[in-house]
């Protein structure tokens, strides 16, 4: 008998049900059927390689297609000649494996493939493994054990996967980030890409890719659609969810954060508290603010927020954005920073969809751009916010050289057409270039795009839906050179 209660047989049985390709050599057809996210190349990319002895970590926030991901990764497997006896996937959040340790789950895998004397070429996925206590213990004794295997794990608790990940993984687990929908993604996974056509861009000496479009009416209203509900691949297939959203998404990723999974790892102690500040920030996403106008706003103490804040970047949910000034420096004190939540469609859940000409669309597209740059390395990216006597100036986003840390690229937000023809009133965005000797700079409208040469500078402007786009394809493609473009 297991100490769950159950007999060996049954678990062994549970096993066989949860991984039909032992028999049948194919997932089911219910994901098999299911669009495939762009993330999968890089993931299988990392789950395939056996030269490198590590555990991949898949963490990200819940709803994301973490699960589905695996399923087609473990059916690319399969097609590319693994065993698909050789391929184990166990959810830990099964009730009948509750408290059995990974290494008897393995070897309980093993023996329902008639495969228990020699533990080699497999590769293993647990799915949920927050649900096992000191898991990350567990998975370091089993990459240390069995070489020749490959062992993947994910769950929904993002924020207690990278606390331990990062404190007991160190040299044995690499972590993959599956962030929400980029809207690069939501146009391959809606099927309108045919809306997208791949161009070529002259951008000071370079030559680079860049994308245009055949009707940039239809593209601006996919991109509305997808600030409102495009995050999330359950909410993009089903008009149902679209209907009531909040029920969707703040009860299946909001609350289930701000309620379970925050208050378990760091004992938050008034969550309703939590839940009000997480509010405020999203109705906010995308403004400027510090401690003090915070605390006013949120009526949470400074030094409860900062807790706050630092709980809401693990879970995923928010991301800061530091300021630098006209000269392009950091200041010494983080007195004022951006919050942006790390996808627009969370604030349609909280509160209701917004339409093109809304007052707050602004911020939601601003946020929607942070949101396409989020997973990867943002520490050189920032925005300008500056005084000088009685002039007071930002820019929106500024790249910096990592090596330098000099301003590389600027790139100003708008959802309106204005400037395209009225460039010279862009007097923070001009000032900013001539103090940082930038050439050229991109400005952002809703659907007027070509280049215009002022004195010694020329500003791009392209619609946002595509610039939104670009930076999508560029973050899952992994495209360092163009991020900023």
């Amino acid at each position: 008998m297991i100490e769950t209660g159950y007999k060996k047989e049954q678990i062994i049985e549970r096993l066989r049900f949860d991984n039909p390709w032992w028999t049948s050599g194919g997932i089911d057809d219910y994901y098999n059927t299911m669009q495939q996210r762009l993330y999968l190349t890089k993931f299988y990319s990392l789950v395939s390689d056996t030269s490198i002895r590590r555990s991949i970590i898949l963490m990200g926030p819940r709803r994301v297609g973490k699960t589905v991901l695996i399923f087609h990764t473990i059916q690319q497997l399969i097609s590319r000649g693994v065993n698909p006896q050789k391929i184990i996937y166990i959810s830990i959040e099964t009730p009948i494996y509750t408290r059995i340790s990974l290494e008897d789950l393995f070897d309980m895998a093993c023996s329902a493939v008639g495969n228990s004397g020699e533990k080699s070429g497999f590769y293993v996925f647990f799915d949920e493994i927050q649900y096992l206590k000191n898991w990350e213990v567990h998975l370091k004794s089993l990459v240390d054990s069995f070489y020749s295997c490959k062992f993947t794990a994910s769950g929904s608790a993002a924020a207690a996967l990278k606390l331990k990940s990062e404190d007991r993984g160190a040299g044995r687990f690499t972590d993959f980030n599956l962030p929400p929908l980029t809207f690069c993604e939501y146009i391959h996974l809606k099927g309108f890409d045919n809306l997208i056509i791949p161009q070529h861009e002259i951008w000071g000496d370079r030559d680079v890719s860049t994308f245009g479009t055949i009707d940039i009416g239809l593209l601006n209203k996919h991109f509305i659609d997808y600030l409102n509900f495009g995050g999330y691949p359950e909410v993009v297939f089903s008009e149902r969810i679209q209907s009531n959203p909040a029920q969707f998404i703040r009860h299946d990723i909001i609350d289930k954060v701000l309620l379970r999974d925050l208050p378990s790892l760091y004992g938050v102690a008034d969550v309703q508290e939590l839940n009000a500040f997480f509010s405020v920030i999203a109705y906010h996403s995308g403004n400027e603010f510090s401690y003090e106008n915070l605390s006013k706003l949120s009526g949470v103490q400074k030094e409860t927020l900062r807790k706050y804040i630092d709980y809401l970047q693990a879970a995923f949910l928010i991301k800061i954005v530091h300021k630098t000034d006209i000269n392009a420096k950091h200041f010494q004190r983080v007195v004022s920073f951006k919050i942006y939540l790390t996808n627009p469609s969370l604030r349609c859940a909280l509160f209701q969809p917004l339409q093109a000409t809304d007052d707050k669309i602004g911020d939601l597209v601003e946020t929607a751009v942070f949101a396409q740059l989020f997973p990867r390395d943002t520490q050189n990216i920032c925005y300008a916010n500056w005084k000088e006597g009685k002039r007071q100036g930002e820019v929106d986003i500024v790249g910096l050289n990592a090596a330098t840390q000099k301003p590389q690229w600027a790139t100003e937000i708008k959802w309106t057409n204005r400037y395209f023809e009225h460039c010279g009133e862009l007097k923070s965005l001009l000032h900013f270039m001539t103090k940082n000797k930038l050439q050229t700079a991109l400005v952002t409208t809703i659907d007027k795009q070509g280049g215009k040469p002022l004195d010694y500078v020329t500003l791009n402007f392209i619609p946002v839906a595509l610039y939104v786009y670009r930076l999508g394809y560029n973050t899952v493609h992994e495209n360092h050179d163009v991020i900023g473009l």
